[in-house]
C-alpha cells in the first residue's frame, strides 16, 4: 500500500504548522522597583528588600517554558565582591540574590563574575496559558559608614535585563538560547544624615585636701555620616550654672569643678547657652575623638566620700 502524494503533502503541512506553533511561544514580564528605603549606614547593619518579577506567558498547551532571567551589573557597575549604587561619586554596595538566605547571586551569563541566571520553568496550561512570579532579594551591605547622605539608584535596562526563554525539558541557563524580553529594573535607597557618641568618664581619682588643682581627662567620641556639619555641647550637669562652676555632690556636699576644650583649661566646653563653648566638626563616616579636660580648682574640702555629677553630650547636626 502506498501514500498518495496529496496525502504526504497534507502531513507535511500539518507537521510545518505544528512545528510552527511549537515554537509560537510568547512571555510578557514586569520588574517592580527594590527600594531600601531609609537607611541608617552608621548602624553597621545589613538592610534587606525584595522585588517581583512577574511572567504571563501563552504558547502550545501543556509545554513547558524555560525562563532565563539575566541581570547584569546595572547602571552603577558591579565588583566581584558587589553591585554597586551612585549618588553622585558616592558608592553604596549591595547585592541581588536569588534565595531568600541570600546566598546565591543572581547573575547573568554575561557577565565576567562566575554567578549565572537562576532557571525558572513555568508550564503552559490546558488553554496554552500561565503565568507567575519570583522573588528577587536584595542587601544593602552593613560597614558602609563612609557612604555620603543622599539618593542613590543602580538601573538595570538595555544588556542589563536579557530574559531568555524558550520549550525545553533542561534547566541550563548558561547559554545564550530563547527568546528575549527586555523589562527594567530601579534599585534605590536613601542615606540620611546621622551622628552617634560615645563617651569616656572623667575621673579625677582618690585625693585628700583641695589644696590644688587636680586635673583629669576624659572624651566624647562622634561619628557622623560624611559632609554631615555638627557641634558637640555639654551640659552643666545636675546642679552646675555654667562650664566652670559644675558640681560633684554628695548628699548637699559639693566639689566644684570645671570642663575645658584645651589642655591648658582657658577654653570652657559647654552648651549653646555660652557663646563659643561649643566643638564644631564635619562628619568622615569614621570615629572622631575630642578630648574633654577636666580641673576641680582649689576650694574648701567638703565630707570625705565619692561625689559624682551628670554631664549630658548633645551632638546637633
Amino acid at each position: 500500500m502506498t501514500m498518495s502524494s496529496s496525502l504526504r503533502a497534507f502531513l507535511v503541512a500539518v507537521a510545518m504548522l505544528w512545528s510552527s506553533l511549537a515554537w509560537s511561544q510568547s512571555c510578557s514580564f514586569g520588574l517592580s522597583p527594590m527600594s531600601f528605603g531609609l537607611m541608617d549606614t552608621l548602624s553597621g547593619t545589613a538592610t534587606t528588600s525584595t522585588a517581583t518579577m512577574s511572567v504571563s506567558c501563552s504558547g502550545t498547551p501543556l509545554a513547558r517554558i524555560l525562563i532565563c532571567p539575566n541581570l547584569g551589573a546595572g547602571s552603577g557597575g558591579a565588583t566581584a565582591a558587589a553591585r554597586r549604587m551612585l549618588s553622585g561619586a558616592s558608592v553604596l554596595n549591595y547585592q541581588l540574590y536569588s534565595d531568600s538566605a541570600r546566598s546565591v547571586i543572581w547573575g547573568a551569563y554575561s557577565w565576567p563574575y562566575p554567578a549565572r541566571a537562576p532557571a525558572f520553568a513555568l508550564t503552559l496550561g490546558a488553554l496554552g496559558t500561565g503565568s507567575g512570579t519570583a522573588t528577587i532579594y536584595g542587601t544593602v551591605m552593613g560597614g558602609q559608614s563612609t557612604a555620603a547622605p543622599g539618593s542613590y539608584l543602580s538601573t538595570f535596562s538595555a544588556a542589563d535585563v536579557e530574559i531568555r526563554y524558550r520549550y525545553t525539558t533542561t534547566s541550563s541557563c548558561t547559554t545564550e538560547v530563547g527568546s528575549i524580553a527586555r523589562p527594567s529594573l530601579n534599585v534605590t535607597a536613601s542615606v540620611a544624615a546621622n551622628c552617634m557618641v560615645a563617651t569616656q568618664n572623667v575621673d579625677f581619682g582618690t585625693t585628700g585636701v583641695l589644696s590644688s588643682n587636680i586635673d583629669a581627662t576624659g572624651q566624647a567620641t562622634v561619628t557622623c555620616t560624611p559632609a554631615t556639619a555638627y557641634t558637640v555641647s555639654l551640659s552643666n550637669g545636675m546642679s552646675g550654672t555654667s562650664p566652670t562652676n559644675r558640681r560633684m555632690t554628695l548628699g548637699s556636699a559639693a566639689v566644684v569643678y570645671g570642663l575645658y576644650k584645651d589642655a591648658g583649661r582657658s577654653q570652657p566646653w559647654g552648651d549653646a547657652a555660652t557663646a563659643g563653648s561649643t566643638v564644631a566638626g564635619t562628619g568622615t563616616g569614621a570615629a572622631q575623638g575630642y578630648t574633654v579636660y577636666g580641673r576641680v580648682p582649689p576650694q574648701t574640702t567638703p565630707t570625705p566620700g565619692t561625689y559624682s555629677d551628670t554631664v549630658v553630650v548633645t551632638v546637633t547636626y
